[in-house]
């Protein structure tokens, strides 16, 4: 059974960029649901993503709220590959895996996939990241199936990390262990001397 925030998360253009106030079109979908968030956060969904929102919840349709930013024609990222350092700041704010590159390499954004969010601008150390006009229509199961991938992607990273931490932590334990007999039989030894 899908849940009425589930259908709301299908009318929002899934571009993750955090302009509603909430870190991802999931979360906004659940504060509408919950009636904690307006139906108007939304500038990459405009006009007619308040109105469909609003057609579906039986509400009057609000203009957009300015304090999340101006509606405006879809943009993607560009960089400038003469001017990038390979920080990889750009590759871990982006929400979809749009941007490829490695670290003290250049990097480079994958347009087609790219949801123009912009969170890979204000953490560029060089600002060689510019919003260029889009040349493909936004495609929001496309970002949304990617965006999937990548929480799937960090989720498998985080467990890798903290299954190789458990490791390390036991190997230091069972060198405690190694450390407190030897102190043992050095005491006993001691004693018997």
């Amino acid at each position: 059974m899908t849940t009425l925030a589930e259908r709301i998360d299908a009318l929002l253009p899934q571009t993750q960029c955090t302009r509603c106030g909430f870190p991802t079109c999931r979360d906004y979908a659940n504060a509408i649901a919950g009636g904690q968030a307006e139906i108007n956060q939304c500038p990459p969904g405009g006009a007619a993503g308040i109105a469909a929102l609003a057609d579906f919840l039986e509400r009057v349709p609000l203009p957009l709220n300015p304090a999340n930013g101006a509606e405006k024609p879809r943009d993607v990222a560009f960089i400038d590959e003469d001017a990038c350092i390979g920080c990889t700041k750009c590759i871990q704010a982006c929400p979809v895996d749009a941007i490829v590159g490695a670290a003290k390499f250049m990097h480079t954004v994958i347009a087609d996939e790219c949801t123009g969010c912009e969170l890979c601008v204000a953490p560029c150390p060089v600002d060689c990241i510019a919003m260029v006009p889009a040349k493909t229509a936004a495609d929001a199961e496309k970002y949304r199936g990617r965006f999937t991938a990548h929480q799937g992607r960090l989720a498998r990273r985080e467990a890798e990390r903290a299954a190789e931490l458990a490791a390390r932590k036991t190997r230091v334990d069972a060198g405690d262990a190694v450390a407190a007999a030897l102190a043992r039989a050095r005491a006993k030894k001691a004693v018997g001397t």
